[in-house]
C-alpha cells in the first residue's frame, strides 16, 4: 500500500459550491476511484489550501490515474471541480495537485 499526500489551492470565491459539489460526488466518479485501487480518500480544508490523502493498493499508480483520466464521468467531475482550484507555487510544471513529501509516519 502506498500512501499519497497532496494539496492545492481552494478560489475562495469557489469556496462554497467545491463543499456543495462534494455533498453528492456521483457515484460513478466514486466507483472510477475504487476500480483504481484508491481507499480512503479524504479531502480537507484549511483557509484556501486543499489536502488530499488517500490510500493506493494496486500495482501500477500512473496506469491507474491514466484509465481515471480518460474515464468519462471522471473529466466530467474534474470540469466541475477545476474551476474552483489552482496549483499551489510549490505545484511543478503540469501538476495540478502538487505532491507533498511524508516526513513522519506511526503505524
Amino acid at each position: 500500500m502506498r500512501r499519497v499526500a497532496q494539496v492545492i489551492r481552494l478560489r475562495p470565491e469557489k469556496a462554497d459550491e467545491y463543499r456543495e459539489l462534494h455533498r453528492s460526488v456521483p457515484e460513478p466518479v466514486l466507483d472510477r476511484l475504487r476500480r483504481c485501487h484508491i481507499a480512503n480518500y479524504s479531502i480537507h480544508l484549511l483557509g484556501d489550501q486543499l489536502f488530499s490523502y488517500f490510500e493506493y493498493h494496486g500495482d501500477d499508480l500512473a496506469a491507474d490515474l491514466a484509465l481515471m483520466a480518460e474515464d468519462p464521468a471522471t473529466q466530467e467531475w474534474w470540469q466541475l471541480t477545476a474551476p474552483c482550484q489552482e496549483p499551489v507555487k510549490e505545484a511543478t510544471p503540469g501538476e495540478w495537485w502538487a505532491s507533498m513529501e511524508q516526513v513522519f509516519l506511526m503505524e
